[in-house]
């Protein structure tokens, strides 16, 4: 199944991949040189949402939160969207920006084991 973007997604993914911050750009460098051949998408459209990243194959999405995901109603937004998207069968993975910044290593260790877990089990 293919995962797709309405209009004002896209719009708003590629504003997005113009102000990628530096935990998200530190992420996407090591997801892009990754050793299993894995591909992976940045500031991904997703039905009314943008994902911070998402590998299709294995329909899995990786969301870099900052501090502002817990606070006011974001916690419940986030929520929202992570229902959706596990209706669309989509996984998702979240990770502290601070931990991307200083554990970077294991946080793509993570991703690429679950990634290479889901892309398997779809592919069969």
């Amino acid at each position: 199944m293919r995962l797709e973007g309405s209009g004002n997604g896209r719009r708003n993914a590629r504003r997005l991949r113009k102000e990628m911050t530096p935990p998200e750009i530190g992420l996407w460098l090591a997801l892009r040189r990754n050793e299993m051949g894995l591909r992976f998408r940045r500031q991904h459209s997703a039905g009314g949402y943008v994902l911070d990243f998402y590998c299709a194959p294995a329909m899995l999405a990786i969301e870099v939160d900052g501090e502002v995901h817990a606070r006011g109603d974001r916690p419940a937004r986030d929520a929202v969207r992570d229902a959706w998207l596990a209706s669309q069968e989509v996984r998702v993975l979240r990770y502290p920006a601070k931990e991307v910044l200083t554990n970077l290593e294991g946080v793509v260790r993570q991703i690429i084991a679950v990634a290479i877990e889901r892309r398997d089990r779809f592919e069969n």
